[in-house]
């Protein structure tokens, strides 16, 4: 069985390849029933500026959330939207 430090570098490894980014930041790692839930903090390219086809060295710092089986095998990753304060 994986421990949490092997689920993290699992984590941030496949974020850095998928998305090509430099660096992906685990801030929450939980075991759960059929494997673990993460998350990771990114910081891609504006994709706004990005889009008006501009260039840029403004980075955009998104939440990935990451689920893993108990192999350390993604399941599924999704960024989140931004949070709403109340």
């Amino acid at each position: 069985m994986a421990n949490i430090e092997e689920a993290r570098k699992a984590v941030a490894e496949f974020l850095t390849k998928t998305l090509g980014v430099k660096d992906a930041k685990v801030i929450k790692a939980a075991k759960v029933s059929d494997g673990w839930e993460a998350e990771a903090e990114v910081y891609e390219e504006s994709s706004f500026i990005k889009s008006l086809g501009l260039p840029t060295r403004v980075q955009d710092r998104n939440i990935y959330a990451v689920k893993l089986n108990d192999s350390l095998e993604v399941e599924s990753y999704a960024r989140k939207g931004p949070e709403k304060e109340e």
